[in-house]
């Protein structure tokens, strides 16, 4: 049975088995290095300092170059400073981008288009872009797979999925430590952590 997971104003949709099981489609333990097979100008890296560590991303504007351009822009605003992982789902994912410490959403700029047809992969350590039911609808708010999330993988124009536009390449301990902080519903969010986990900085390291 299938269920939806609301995410604030934005949402994902799992299948409750892939929420249970650590073993679903085949855990990958190690994330892969980091990438020198692309196209010069293909790859960009971004720093993201936490107050829990620091999680180093790949993103692949080769293969979505609308959703790297996307993020790189709320990257060069500083909109991601100061901006909090609200939702926290063990065995699932961790999403940020979007909310202050105290849970005020911040605006954003225009939603973009879903390349979530670009043959990327929801695997463990991919980067997304989450967005509310309508496929084009995403906007400064991303999440890290924690497991192999197949089922948000594009499959057809019944299934949209969700855009892949990344990794993280250094950091997954980072990442694994936050999925395991005690959460807490506030107001109308749920699976928010106790404590604040902060992204102090998001900066351009590499490719621009």
């Amino acid at each position: 049975m299938v269920h939806r997971l609301k995410f604030g104003i934005l949402t994902l949709v799992l299948a409750v088995a892939c929420l249970s099981l650590q073993g679903c489609d085949e855990q990958e333990q190690s994330i892969l290095p980091l990438g020198g097979d692309k196209k010069a100008g293909g790859l960009k890296y971004v720093e993201l300092k936490t107050n829990r560590g620091r999680i180093m991303l790949e993103l692949d504007e080769e293969k979505a170059p609308v959703t790297v351009a996307n993020f790189l822009r709320y990257v060069k605003e500083g909109f991601y400073d100061g901006t909090i992982f609200h939702r926290v789902i063990p065995n699932f994912m961790i999403q940020g981008g979007g909310f202050t410490p105290d849970m005020t959403k911040k605006e954003t700029n225009e939603p973009i288009i879903n390349e979530s047809s670009n043959g990327l992969k929801n695997v463990r350590g991919s980067v997304a872009m989450a967005r509310t039911r309508k496929p084009n609808s995403a906007n400064s708010q991303f999440f890290v797979n924690l497991i192999n999330n197949y089922r948000l993988d594009y499959a057809g124009d019944a299934r949209p999925g969700y855009t892949v536009f990344g990794k993280v390449v250094e950091g997954m301990p980072v990442v694994d430590a936050i999925a395991q902080i005690k959460r807490k519903q506030v107001d109308m969010y749920s699976d928010v952590p106790v404590e604040p986990i902060v992204i102090r900085s998001a900066r351009i390291v590499k490719g621009e």
